[in-house]
């Protein structure tokens, strides 16, 4: 089993786990990444405490707390609550050093969009990764604000943020990105008169849920790819329920779908209709899945159990992949042990994210002995029932998310398997490999 990290050739491998008889439990998991960061930064906004139950507590959460706490933002740590006692947005300090965002990009871009509008300048740096990964689709737009952003060479970070007074301003994103949309709207909270949005496409609207929920004044037209931004300093500290991360959940509802002699239970998940493409994926591929509502606050919780499946392919183009955009390893997984031909394409964006997961996924599937084919915008993936292993040794290319892709691709095997840089998956799931466990026959 997986319980223990060697040495080898200046590499930490881990054993995954194999040969396994099923997956059998009841599990809940971490609170969902997206909305903890938007809670700390808008209750860091507000005035009065906003308190937090279930807050994500992966590396990228971490980061956002201690970047908060450099701009002078109270908060306090509990083993149940995280409390934000926020002074408003105008009274955030001039950190004395460089704001590092280490790997989180959710929060550096958010952060970009809040700080144009401070009174003070500001240094965004980040980790290898993050530092690789573009940043000008989030300053180019903050321009029409008013803000201004110099950027490292290739558009990267680091980033120097030029406090400004922002003015309103309408906006044509070209790029679909909810984190872009947030940090736009961020901004726009800061000018004197009403800012109008626009998506190419619908993104999560966490930002714009919460916003409200604190006192904003944020409208969504009924197709959702516009979005009007009324003025507001004045936002209140409010109490925060976090619904289990069904991103996270993602993994397991997968492992469920294609693993033999499995039923799983994921309780309280969050099940905003702007992140639930994965579970239309798995509706669409045949899996055998259903889920159970739970009405609580502005954000949709349900429990949802998932049996081994007998999954059919399926196409994905560009209007599916915004909803479905941090799951798509699982789908390419999912794809690899469903029955026919599956095509991915319109998913370019997977390229910019902590690794170019296009590559990383077809390389290491191929090691799994599936047949997959690398597209610019994606991929085609031929299903089989088994695999014939070639490479035994993975590898998480630096990536949380393709590292537990591929512990969960490794429980269909019956060869030995191990991992490179396992513990990249603290960046938002610390204890994944501990709660694999707990469910495996």
């Amino acid at each position: 089993m997986y319980v223990y990290v060697f040495y080898l050739e200046e590499c930490y491998l881990k054993k995954l786990c194999t040969k396994i008889n099923g997956l059998v439990g009841c599990m809940n998991v971490p609170g969902d990444k997206s909305i903890s960061h938007r809670a700390l930064l808008i209750g860091a906004m507000s005035y009065g405490d906003t308190i937090i139950k279930n807050l994500s507590h992966g590396k990228d959460c971490l980061t956002t707390i201690k970047v908060l706490k450099k701009l002078g933002v109270e908060i306090i740590e509990s083993r149940n609550n995280v409390v934000v006692v926020g002074k408003g947005i105008n009274n955030f300090l001039p950190p004395k050093n460089p704001l590092a965002m280490g790997n989180s990009g959710t929060t550096a871009r958010l952060m970009m969009g809040i700080l144009s509008g401070a009174e003070f300048d500001t240094i965004l740096i980040g980790d290898k990764s993050l530092s690789r990964r573009p940043m000008k689709r989030v300053s180019a737009p903050l321009k029409y604000f008013g803000g201004q952003i110099k950027l490292f060479k290739d558009d990267t970070l680091p980033a120097i943020i030029n406090g400004q007074k922002l003015h309103n301003a309408e906006v044509y994103m070209d790029v679909v990105s909810a984190q872009v949309k947030s940090a736009l709207i961020f901004a726009a909270l800061q000018s004197e008169q009403e800012s109008v949005i626009h998506e190419k496409l619908p993104t999560r609207n966490h930002t714009e849920i919460l916003l409200n929920k604190f006192g904003a004044k944020i409208e969504t037209s009924e197709d959702g790819r516009t979005i009007r931004v009324f003025p507001s300093l004045r936002l209140v500290g409010q109490f925060v329920d976090i619904p289990g991360d069904i991103s996270s959940a993602a993994f397991f509802l997968v492992a469920g779908a294609i693993v033999k002699n499995s039923k799983l239970i994921l309780k309280e998940v969050g099940l905003n209709p702007t992140r639930t493409g994965i579970l239309d994926v798995l509706k669409r591929m045949n899996a055998k899945i259903s889920i159970s509502m739970i009405e609580r606050n502005e954000e949709p919780f349900g429990d949802i159990t998932v049996e081994t499946s007998n999954l059919k392919a399926i196409t994905l183009d560009k209007d599916d992949i915004p909803n479905v955009i941090d799951e798509l390893p699982l789908v390419a997984l999912l794809a690899a042990c469903a029955r026919g031909k599956s095509s991915i394409s319109g998913a370019k964006e997977l390229r910019f994210k902590e690794s170019d997961r296009i590559v990383a996924i077809v390389k290491e599937l191929k090691k799994l002995g599936v047949k997959v084919v690398e597209r610019e915008d994606g991929m085609d993936i031929w299903g089989q029932e088994n695999w014939n292993v070639n490479d035994n040794i993975l590898s998480s290319h630096g990536d949380h998310r393709i590292g537990m892709m591929l512990a969960i691709a490794a429980l269909k095997a019956q060869e030995e398997i191990y991992l490179v840089n396992e513990g990249i998956v603290s960046i938002s799931y610390p204890n994944f490999f501990d709660d694999l466990m707990k469910i495996i026959v």
